[in-house]
């Protein structure tokens, strides 16, 4: 009897590409996939380092798979607190087996001491170095297997070359690097999924270090061939100029997800990011005159070092005006080495915790207004699970849904009309 393994995934839609990728090797390797975390042989958890709510949520995953596993089992901790954190990990968790960095094939070395199937195949495209040019190992050029689901991760580069004051990935996750249109449309031809989300931590850079030139565009339209819906996961600001917005508007997807992190500019300046409020409300404004369909998306920071009470308000005023479909916030979190962790002025927990639900409820209170405003459309949805469906308007696993009658088929392509709302979801059915 063949061994098998299973995977706990933490954090954003990138690690669900890493988990994607690490699962394929392993069924590659001739590891069958367990039933559940306790009748596995290999379990791998995937961490998320991006914020301490996240750090904690990843540690109490291992100390649930270290209690849940069977007697033999062999536990991996990977993704990105293993490469940030690994000689922390080991020493607070010396019962774990193995803690791997991104450039580590713990898969490849626990098929060969099971003695099972060794055709791994390529690790890496000859033409594309790793980041260490020794190995043969690099995750992010790995293959990836055909997805079960109606949609599908692609992950077209992986590091960041900004420096965004707050955060620490790039210390971890290195400069960026692109992956080759050919390889990613070759990828998603694999994947055969109905909606392809592209992610990446810059995604609006792709192609810069790779090319010498952006090419997200380029990217859009040939997946474009390949897949019915291409989402873009996300977009920094400042980078959505007319090309890239008229690619969007012109797609199937009308989803314009931008990472504005906050709109006073002042702060802004101080998290070392462009742009302010104005700014963005022109962007959405001329985007909506074209493209009155649009759906947006963001995130924001709460509580970031010197947010004042003046900060605050502009937020709630932006959020009343911009009107956003789907909206996260995060409470700031303080990240050792980031330009932000050295600042005075930090906001103290309670009262940047009274911040984010205020803020919270300005956005959820619009959210339910622009989801009722679709009662009576008739919408394109494609079924991701019996009784669930998504329409241009939801981006997998983090916004809402539309429900639909159970006898449809999952993976079918259908136009509905919108009867009600409900929350968040709205309920359909097909179209007479």
């Amino acid at each position: 009897m063949k061994p098998t393994y299973w995977i706990e995934t933490l954090g954003c839609a990138k690690n669900e590409v890493d988990s994607a990728k690490v699962a394929f090797r392993a069924s590659s390797a001739g590891l069958g996939r367990a039933r559940s975390l306790a009748g596995a042989d290999l379990v791998v958890v995937n961490t998320c380092a991006f914020i301490e709510s996240a750090r904690e949520e990843s540690i109490n995953a291992v100390l649930d798979a270290l209690e849940a596993k069977k007697d033999g089992a062999r536990v991996v901790v990977t993704g990105c607190m293993a490469e940030r954190y690994r000689g922390e990990l080991m020493e607070a968790l010396p019962e774990v087996d193995v803690v791997a960095g991104f450039e580590q094939d713990f898969v490849g070395e626990y098929a060969a001491e099971a003695g099972v199937g060794l055709s791994l195949g390529p690790t890496r495209r000859k033409s594309r170095p790793a980041m260490d040019l020794d190995s043969s190992y690099d995750l992010l050029n790995l293959p990836v297997g055909p997805s079960r689901l109606p949609f599908a991760y692609l992950k077209a580069a992986e590091g960041c070359d900004r420096k965004c004051g707050f955060c620490a990935i790039p210390s971890f996750r290195g400069r960026q690097r692109s992956r080759e249109v050919e390889d990613l449309v070759a990828e998603a031809r694999t994947l055969g999924s109905k909606e392809i989300v592209v992610v990446a931590q810059d995604l609006a850079s792709y192609g810069k270090d790779l090319y010498g030139e952006k090419r997200l565009v380029e990217l859009i339209h040939r997946l474009g061939e390949v897949a019915h819906w291409v989402r873009l996961v996300y977009i920094y600001p400042s980078e959505l100029n007319a090309e890239l917005i008229d690619a969007i508007g012109a797609s199937a997807l009308q989803y314009f997800d931008l990472s504005l992190q906050h709109v006073s500019r002042p702060l802004l300046r101080r998290m070392r990011r462009p742009g302010g409020a104005d700014d963005y409300l022109r962007k959405i404004a001329a985007i909506r005159e074209r493209f009155p369909d649009a759906v947006f998306r963001s995130n924001f920071i709460v509580g970031y070092p010197g947010e004042t009470e003046e900060d605050h308000d502009s937020l709630l005023a932006f959020l009343e005006q911009a009107r956003l479909d789907w909206v996260a916030f995060f409470p700031y979190s303080r990240e050792a080495g980031t330009y932000a962790d050295s600042l005075d002025a930090q906001v103290p927990g309670a009262l940047a915790s009274e911040r984010l639900a205020e803020a919270s409820e300005v956005a959820e209170r619009i959210s339910l207004l622009r989801r009722s405003a679709q009662v009576g459309r008739e919408l394109e949805v494609i079924v991701q699970r019996r009784g669930e469906a998504r329409s241009y308007m939801e981006a997998p696993e983090i916004d809402g849904l539309v429900r639909v009658p159970v006898d449809l088929q999952v993976g079918g392509i259908y136009t509905v009309r919108v009867s009600a709302s409900d929350g968040i979801d709205l309920i359909a059915a097909p179209a007479s």
